[in-house]
């Protein structure tokens, strides 16, 4: 399908892509890697009245270290984010998750801020960028502000972006000495997961000293299975990480679509938080 009309800007810096934002107000979108949007305007499930082109501002890429956490810019690919060794060094559950995205052709173009930016509970870095605690840094005609991972998804397909905004920077905390697991169920290989479980666990003397969950597609926003969390402290050994997965379904409201309903959801949540953390906590 042609998608609507509209105009088109490709600024060269933060401040140009800013000014044009703040111009267009809600009738703006924001141009990164394409892999959301355009489909969107094919679809003509979105009808912009200007696209912000921001692929051509080379601040916006890069890993670099920053003390305790890695600084990834907004319009890093997936492919550059799987690839790069600070993120395998330090944050690896992101590097194992961002290697299951879709295909190589989409992670080629596909960026971690356009991911995160259009806020899709059924992506994959959504529920990672929680589990991580990350922090993602936001530039707008005020000036940059941060917003922590857990109050930037609002709701379906919204986040915490006001019009005059643009993500520029994810902060991701290091977790040296976590251990970490991506488990994602998908009707077919590469398709959208019917729900996934990011797992990372940190232990101590033989048993999980603090573990955090994330879950994709278990909601209409991207959540922290917290029951589980807490379960799972002092848990040392599998028939203990089992018990307390069975809370990771707990507040959770998952849609009912073609490939599941809430209940089956909600079952494979409790089986692939099972999965994921006897894994990442090396019991599996």
């Amino acid at each position: 399908m042609i998608p609507p009309a509209f105009e088109y800007t490709r600024p060269a810096t933060v401040d140009e892509a800013v000014g044009a934002l703040a111009d267009a107000g809600e009738e703006a979108k924001v141009l990164a890697g394409g892999q959301s949007l355009l489909p969107l305007l094919r679809l003509r499930l979105a009808f912009p009245e200007l696209v912000v082109d921001v692929g051509r501002i080379p601040e916006l890429r890069g890993v670099r270290e920053d003390g305790d956490a890695l600084a990834i810019g907004a319009l890093t690919t997936h492919h550059d984010v799987v690839h790069d060794p600070l993120v395998r060094r330090h944050a690896g559950l992101l590097a194992a998750a961002t290697a299951t995205v879709a295909d190589p052709a989409v992670r080629h173009r596909g960026t971690l801020g356009g991911s995160l930016a259009h806020a899709d509970p059924a992506g994959d870095l959504p529920a990672v960028a929680l589990a991580l605690d990350a922090e993602l840094v936001v530039a707008g005609r005020g000036g940059r502000r941060t917003i922590p991972a857990r109050e930037f998804f609002v709701d379906y397909l919204q986040s915490a972006l006001a019009p005059d905004e643009l993500l520029v920077e994810v902060r991701i905390p290091k977790t040296d000495g976590w251990g970490f697991h991506y488990e994602k169920f998908h009707a077919v290989a590469q398709s959208w997961a019917v729900v996934a479980v990011a797992a990372l666990v940190r232990r101590d003397d033989g048993h999980i000293a603090e573990a955090r969950i994330g879950l994709t597609n278990m909601g209409s926003t991207p959540l922290r299975a917290g029951a589980a969390e807490r379960a799972l402290s002092g848990a040392d050994g599998p028939q203990a990480v089992a018990r307390a997965a069975e809370a990771a379904a707990e507040g959770t409201r998952p849609s009912q679509d073609l490939s599941a309903s809430p209940e089956y959801r909600q079952h494979l949540a409790r089986v692939l938080t099972r999965r994921a953390v006897l894994t990442a906590a090396g019991m599996g």
